[in-house]
């Protein structure tokens, strides 16, 4: 049974996150597979596969573009190493978490989305910090070269 709210998230991922993808990779039955995928919307379905088969599809997957994996058992523990970044479902199993790069404890769809707007956020934020650091440099700099500062003052600003 799908969560309620499985179908908005799938939704979401595209116009908030750019996920050109989503993939639904299980070791279940097919047709349980496919009607959890089609209730949420989601239409590449990889079902009864094993570890090493979750495995090559994340390597596969992560040649062609940079790739999230979320599991949730011991079997999706290589998979989650392999990817670029790995998102451990629950805390059901330690195996699963050392082998992830994040953890959502609550099992709720939204705590991903959480983390992922976390992590956009971070992103922008270490991105701007070297870049306002050349900024005021470039400043000092130029304030130095017309006389307005010291230029042994601004050496020890750039520090």
């Amino acid at each position: 049974m799908p969560r309620k709210d499985s179908a908005s998230f799938i939704e979401h991922l595209k116009p908030k996150h750019g996920v050109r993808k989503v993939m639904l990779v299980s070791a279940d039955r097919e047709s349980e597979v496919r009607y959890l995928a089609e209730s949420v919307g989601i239409t590449e379905v990889h079902a009864g596969k094993s570890p090493e088969e979750n495995l090559a599809i994340v390597k596969e997957e992560t040649a062609k573009a940079e790739t999230l994996f979320v599991g949730d058992g011991i079997n999706d523990a290589p998979a989650l190493l392999a990817a670029p970044v790995g998102v451990a479902f629950g805390s059901q199993n330690d195996i699963t978490t050392e082998a992830a790069d994040a953890v959502v404890l609550e099992t709720a769809l939204g705590k991903i989305d959480e983390l992922m707007h976390i992590g956009q956020r971070m992103r922008r934020i270490a991105l701007q910090s070297p870049l306002g650091r050349m900024a005021a440099s470039m400043v000092g700099m130029v304030a130095a070269a017309f006389g307005f500062l010291p230029a042994t003052r601004e050496a020890v600003g750039q520090d």
